[in-house]
């Protein structure tokens, strides 16, 4: 039986996707967000129970990345065409069609993931955006403000060309550090303990804004902020 619990919790991950693409296209973008949080949760958990429990496998690899596709690649690009479709309903431009683009990222999250299957360069740091975290980016910043494309007649192209930047920042030769500590010592991991610094700062600056605000979807930004700060880390040379 055991072995088949890593699978079990990737097909939950695969579920919580599933739910998010549904959530995301009848507009409801809080939930879908908090759908994808949840997958990620499933999709960390399921690669560290397959090691606990040493029973690796090739079945397990693939249905993860299916997992992930749907989850991390098919549900944030709904919630952006969606998102940008009921924004601009009202315009001129026949944004329910033009607003599809958005899913080419879905295209492109699945090319990055077959790109990191076969990458040996990839045990302990990443080549390109890992797609759970372009997936938080959009999902945080969509399910925060979700009127965003309403504010200006360019902030849907705006959005549409980030998303551009999001399919190349995908696929790119840009080396990324993982999360994995090679032991506990600052000299040896000093590059993730100033990120994990950084990210508490913005979590706490989001949730001071929004209590100030009176508005707790400001707190949902944090994630794209620690997203847009976990890039940003990786722009300047160092050890990974």
């Amino acid at each position: 039986m055991k072995k088949h619990i890593p699978n079990i919790i990737t097909c939950c991950n695969l579920l919580c996707g599933a739910l998010a693409v549904m959530l995301a296209a009848e507009g409801l973008f809080h939930c879908a967000f908090g759908m994808i949080l949840l997958g990620a949760v499933f999709d960390f958990f399921d690669g560290m129970s397959a090691r606990a429990l040493k029973v690796q496998n090739p079945i397990g690899k693939e249905i993860d990345s299916l997992a992930d596709v749907i989850t991390f690649g098919l549900a944030p690009s709904v919630m952006l065409m969606q998102a940008i479709r009921l924004a601009t309903e009202n315009s001129n431009y026949a944004w329910g069609w033009i607003a599809a683009v958005a899913l080419i990222m879905a295209a492109f999250s699945a090319l990055r993931l077959a790109k990191f299957n076969i990458d040996e360069r990839q045990t302990s740091s990443f080549i390109g955006l890992a797609t759970p975290a372009n997936a938080i980016f959009w999902g945080s910043l969509i399910a925060a403000f979700p009127e965003m494309a309403s504010w200006a007649e360019w902030i849907p192209w705006a959005m549409l060309a980030v998303a551009a930047l999001s399919c190349w920042l995908l696929v790119c030769e840009l080396p990324m550090f993982s999360l994995k500590f090679k032991n506990m010592s600052w000299q040896d991991n000093k590059v993730r303990y100033i990120f994990l610094i950084g990210c508490l700062l913005i979590v706490a600056l989001c949730c001071a804004f929004a209590v100030v605000r009176g508005n707790w979807h400001y707190a949902m930004f944090s994630g794209a902020g620690v997203i847009l700060w976990y890039i940003i880390a990786n722009l300047f040379p160092s050890e990974r």
